[in-house]
């Protein structure tokens, strides 16, 4: 029994160990912790348990049957976040350079499964350097597991990637699948083809810092959602985004007590929208006086800025923030503020979380660039998202909504449930002077005439009331109550049902 005890005792530390001191100490000189410290900061204390540390690849091709190193470069287990469920793997670039096998993918589907059984979010923490090659397909077949369980899980319970070194080849679709991806600056990096072989192929000369560093995929692809200075506040932050999501499809959303009143006046936000329609304003503004004590957890803030979204909570409960942001492209609606703006959405559709939209949009983005690349398909998918969504919908249009574009931003007509307007909202076809210039082309000689019928289309179609009199718009509210207003809204649609008929999956526009 002591033998067996002493052998324990030399596995655990070894496993522990991982691929020895000399490579944990050049993983901290790159400014980066190793799995198991990763885990430590992003779980609570003393409350990960973790599973598998004895497993070891199969491998006996190019001397790897000498090289086996317990745990095979991956940490895997669970543990809670603020005392909620959550289940991890963490990538151990000190074996192996976290090259994935045949059994470090197996050790990833064990806990994706279970954790698609009891209902908990899913965090994986990736740092490797890709397929172990000699394992060959075998560890290209792990991958593909993985990838089936990314796609069952998705909807189903969160998932949250974090790239916290190399993530490339076929290694990059499983972040991709994953719901939300932080990277760390300086650090870590996603791509499936790396900089060489870009260079071979199409004679570009690019780093892999700027062909896939995390300011390129938080700013140009939006692939990633966030990046950060350091490790530390990616996990830090990952676990304030874990405490503003239900742990499955099933839950409501967590509810987290505040003393911000419900019933709170702002009136600063009765000057926000000029009076001149031409000029812009911060919408971010509008949204951290009506949330709770001004907390907003935005997303991809640096990528397709003329759309603004992310979390917070009202009356304690978290929900979905959807705005126009007229202070970039005025606020118009293009192919990359569709896409980002679709995918948010069907996110909190998927976990309960109800949507907030705040509109301000003059349009679609006009030009060739916008229709040659799709913007009429990837236009669609935000207008499918939002009419396919069952969740509590408020809306609330501070300014314009012209065209397509108020259709698309969750107008009553794709089932909003509480549609309000600002005094200042104008909801038109289109602008007064082109929807002029239109009507009475043949008087664009006499600008006296053009500039009467201007401020006569203004005074009948640019304002609230026409939709307010079709029962468009629910109610014109004073813009310092938006938040009292928006609060009565949620309480009452709390127990909302509403079911889309029965299908297999709707063909949203991809």
């Amino acid at each position: 029994m002591q033998d067996i005890i002493r052998q324990l005792d030399e596995k655990r530390a070894a496993a522990r160990l991982g691929g020895g001191q000399q490579r944990i100490d050049a993983q901290h000189a790159k400014g980066k912790l190793t799995a198991r410290e990763r885990i430590e900061v992003l779980l609570d204390p003393s409350s990960f348990e973790e599973w598998d540390m004895f497993v070891e690849h199969r491998c006996t091709d190019f001397g790897m049957a000498e090289q086996k190193i317990p745990g095979d470069g991956v940490v895997t287990g669970y543990g809670t976040i603020n005392g909620r469920l959550t289940f991890v793997f963490s990538q151990d670039f000190t074996v192996f350079g976290g090259a994935l096998s045949e059994a470090h993918a197996e050790k990833i589907c064990k806990i994706m499964d279970h954790a698609m059984k009891v209902g908990a979010p899913v965090v994986g923490i990736n740092d490797s350097g890709g397929a172990r090659i000699q394992e060959g397909v075998a560890s290209l077949g792990g991958y593909a597991e993985v990838f089936q369980r990314n796609v069952e899980a998705s909807g189903v319970i969160p998932q949250i990637s974090l790239i916290m070194g190399p993530c490339a080849g076929g290694a990059v679709y499983s972040p991709a699948m994953t719901d939300f991806i932080f990277m760390v600056k300086d650090t870590s990096y996603m791509f499936v083809t790396g900089p060489e072989v870009v260079k071979t192929v199409t004679h570009e000369e690019v780093s892999a810092e700027e062909l896939g560093g995390a300011v390129t995929h938080t700013t140009k692809s939006g692939v990633a959602d966030l990046a950060f200075e350091n490790d530390v506040e990616a996990l830090m932050m990952v676990r304030r985004l874990v405490s503003l999501l239900p742990s499955h499809n099933r839950q409501q959303p967590p509810v987290v007590p505040t003393e911000d009143p419900a019933g709170r006046i702002d009136d600063s936000l009765d000057t926000l929208a000029p009076d001149n329609p031409n000029q812009s304003y911060d919408m971010k503004e509008l949204i951290f006086k009506v949330v709770d004590e001004s907390d907003f957890f935005e997303l991809q803030p640096g990528h397709a800025r003329n759309i603004i979204i992310g979390f917070a909570r009202m009356e304690g409960s978290t929900v979905g923030i959807v705005a126009n942001q007229p202070l970039v492209l005025a606020g118009c609606l293009d192919i990359k503020s569709a896409i980002k703006a679709a995918r948010f959405v069907r996110f909190c559709d998927a976990f309960n979380i109800p949507i907030v939209t705040f509109v301000d949009v003059p349009g679609f983005l006009p030009g060739t660039a916008q229709e040659y690349g799709g913007i009429i398909k990837h236009g669609a998918k935000l207008l499918y998202a939002y009419a396919e969504c069952t969740v509590p919908k408020v809306t609330v249009i501070t300014r314009k909504a012209y065209g397509g574009a108020y259709d698309v931003m969750s107008s009553k007509h794709l089932r909003g449930d509480v549609n309000f307007a600002w005094p200042s909202a104008e909801i038109a076809v289109m602008g007064p002077k082109g929807a002029v210039e239109i009507i009475f082309r043949k008087e664009l000689d006499d600008a006296a005439k053009i500039a009467l019928r201007t401020e006569e289309y203004r005074q009948k179609f640019a304002n609230p009331f026409i939709a307010g009199q079709r029962g468009y718009i629910d109610d014109v509210i004073m813009p310092h109550e938006t938040r009292r207003r928006i609060c009565r809204s949620l309480a009452m649609l709390r127990d909302k049902k509403l079911e889309n008929p029965w299908r297999k999956h709707g063909n949203i526009p991809l």
